[in-house]
């Protein structure tokens, strides 16, 4: 478990764009290490709003993005091209964009797919996927991500695991369906706790007062049961990304402004 890194940006914008240009140097390295990247994203308002810095950056460019392989943290278990999908979000925000390998962008099952309108099923299939996609290097039955990014809900949720539901107490399966979620769509799909663990780093993003007490109470020794983002953390390195607001009930000595 590494222990988690804070820094603070003045606002969602500047955070966005901070995390793009992160995003970027961990992407183009882990391409020079290995020869490609694997990275997990996140929806919600502030992982779609890096996406749409990366889509603006010059330096994007930079990234061979057919060496990138692109998977999900969760997705809203509806019908393909469901402008609510955080994968058409995503298309939308940076993916259209840039010459990705489509073989490469792992979008999760839609309701309308060949699991049908079966959450579980479409959730052991993309186990099954990224079960095959993990080497004989791996820690596990899914890929050692480079970098995994999580929005954190104002409840403390991260991906589609809430609070006290049965997804976060899972142990063993790396992706679940979820049904009856609190927040709209009730059916999802998300990774689990032990798929995010696996990462190399995990980010957690938060932008707003309304993220302030979440991430107050995920970083006061909170339990991952009650407060998921809590049990969120990367192998090598767990960093959370805050703007003022998101930040403004925790303690000035957890953080450090960010650099200009």
């Amino acid at each position: 478990m590494s222990t988690p890194q804070l820094v603070v940006h003045h606002d969602k914008e500047l955070m966005a764009q901070a995390a793009a240009a992160r995003l970027i140097t961990k992407v183009v390295d882990a391409q020079a290490t290995r020869g490609s990247a694997s990275v997990v994203l996140t929806g919600g308002r502030n992982g779609n709003g890096l996406l749409a810095a990366l889509a603006s950056s010059p330096a994007r460019d930079a990234v061979d993005w057919s060496r990138l392989d692109l998977w999900w943290g969760d997705e809203r278990f509806l019908p393909e091209g469901d402008p609510e999908r955080n994968v058409t979000q995503a298309r939308e925000a940076l993916l259209d964009a840039v010459p990705l390998d489509p073989a490469r962008v792992h979008a999760m099952p839609a309701s309308d797919g060949r699991f049908g309108d079966d959450a579980d099923a479409a959730a052991a299939g993309y186990a099954a996927e990224l079960a095959s996609a993990a080497g004989s290097q791996e820690h596990g039955p899914v890929p050692t991500f480079d970098v995994l990014m999580l929005g954190v809900g104002p409840d403390t949720h991260v991906a589609s695991l809430f609070p006290e539901l049965p997804a976060v107490r899972e142990t063993e399966r790396t992706v679940v369906g979820v049904h009856g979620a609190p927040k709209p769509p009730p059916t999802r799909i998300t990774l689990t706790l032990t798929a995010i663990r696996a990462a190399r780093e995990v980010w957690l993003l938060a932008a707003g007062e309304d993220k302030a007490k979440a991430a107050a109470l995920a970083l006061s020794g909170a339990g991952e049961i009650q407060a998921p983002a809590a049990g969120a953390y990367g192998r090598r390195r767990t960093l959370w990304l805050l703007d003022d607001a998101a930040a403004s009930e925790l303690p000035r000595e957890l953080y450090r402004p960010a650099i200009a």
